[in-house]
């Protein structure tokens, strides 16, 4: 930022649409008076955490997001979660009307089913580097994709056969940037990407992607404390998707509300949605469950059903169910199923196996680059010290000190 505004100071370039208004604003003063080939100051609902009115709407929300968040621009960056934002656009999905479409056009690129495919085929690209090597690592080319690549699409010219498609493969790929996001701790913003998601699925009428945001609203909510609301988010999920839920879907936001509910100490109530959730997951074909979610299998129902009875406090079901938890292939997921697994062992009184796991926790997720991943070896770090200083500890702590995802979990104590 400092060389951007140095770069303005000397005459070499000039605030583009997006830092041009800001500037007017923070300035008190008109386009002009500034010099600048802008407009005069707008509000700016970059910074709002607010459900998109209708879908240009929509479409010129998600730009300024993509455009401000590859502009690295700090009040957007460092923005807090909004909870009343979850409960508003929850309630505004659920009692939406028809979906709408952008109007047509006159000007500007034909788009086709092609270009939708081109789309979804780099979303995936990056999603198998998220799952490999968390949020962190690719997340900047992600937003610099959807800002120079996806934009001009979504204000361009298409049919609403091909703008429902395009609608929805976006809604991916702008859910896909709030799971880095959220990944990456970034909370305010991983939330505004999921509202922005959330409408362009509803405009794309695809409710069953649009319910699996609301679960992935659920999730953060979850992670960040907000554990009413997080069960709420999930129970809209099933609510606003019945007619067409699928088994996996069902079987998600069960998981999803029993994560909250565990929080709560609300046992019983955990316990029986889960049980829900293992029932829908028996029935399922995978060949009629949208290919996003195939990856919502036993192995991750069993990853969250362990963080559930590590939450109430039933460390023995934790480790059982944490054991089943690994899927080989998810390296994240997996990071997060063994943390559990130790910490599991640490609350069973287990020491010395706590220590064993965490260690391989720490081997497995060296690739990572993710925020979560070092909260929950914060949060392990802490327990650990309650332990007391045994020789197995000892051990365990001269072996990782160097270990890059240890050292950053101290500082993040620290700090």
């Amino acid at each position: 930022m400092k060389r951007r505004i140095a770069s303005w100071e000397n005459g070499h370039s000039a605030p583009d649409d997006f830092y041009g208004p800001l500037l007017c604003d923070a300035f008190s003063a008109s386009a002009a008076e500034l010099g600048l080939n802008h407009g005069e100051a707008k509000d700016t609902p970059v910074l709002d955490a607010a459900y998109p009115a209708s879908p240009d709407d929509a479409i010129r929300t998600v730009s300024q997001l993509w455009q401000a968040d590859l502009n690295q621009y700090d009040p957007l960056l460092t923005a807090e979660p909004s909870e009343p934002a979850w409960s508003e656009a929850s309630l505004r999905w659920l009692v939406a009307p028809e979906p709408g479409i952008p109007r047509p056009r006159p000007a500007g690129m034909r788009v086709g089913l092609g270009d939708v495919a081109a789309v979804k085929t780099t979303a995936d690209m990056f999603a198998r580097l998220d799952d490999q090597f968390g949020g962190e690592h690719a997340r900047h080319s992600v937003i610099q994709y959807l800002n120079n690549d996806v934009a001009p699409l979504l204000r361009s010219r298409y049919t609403e056969q091909v703008g429902r498609a395009l609608f929805s493969t976006v809604a991916e790929a702008t859910l896909l940037a709030g799971w880095m996001s959220y990944d990456a701790c970034r909370h305010g913003l991983a939330q505004r990407y999921f509202l922005q998601a959330l409408r362009l699925a509803q405009d794309a009428n695809n409710r069953r992607l649009a319910g699996s945001i609301l679960s992935a609203m659920s999730h953060q909510a979850t992670f960040l404390g907000r554990y009413t609301q997080a069960a709420t988010l999930a129970r809209a999920a099933l609510m606003g998707i019945s007619p067409v839920a699928t088994p996996t879907l069902r079987a998600q936001f069960h998981a999803m509300e029993a994560r909250a509910l565990a929080r709560t100490g609300e046992a019983a109530a955990c316990e029986a949605a889960l049980s829900a959730a293992t029932k829908a997951l028996e029935s399922r074909n995978l060949a009629d469950e949208p290919e996003w979610i195939t990856y919502f299998d036993e192995a991750e129902l069993a990853a969250e059903a362990a963080h559930c009875f590590r939450d109430v406090n039933s460390a023995r079901q934790a480790v059982a169910y944490a054991e089943n938890a690994m899927s080989g292939t998810h390296v994240r997921s997996d990071f997060f199923a063994t943390m559990v697994l130790a910490d599991a062992h640490l609350r069973a009184g287990d020491v010395e196996e706590a220590c064993r796991v965490a260690l391989d926790a720490l081997d497995l997720g060296d690739q990572l680059k993710s925020a979560r991943c070092v909260s929950y070896l914060a949060e392990f770090r802490q327990n650990l010290a309650v332990a007391g200083d045994s020789a197995d500890v000892q051990t365990f702590t001269e072996q990782v000190r160097e270990h890059r995802l240890w050292v950053a979990s101290g500082d993040l104590i620290e700090a």
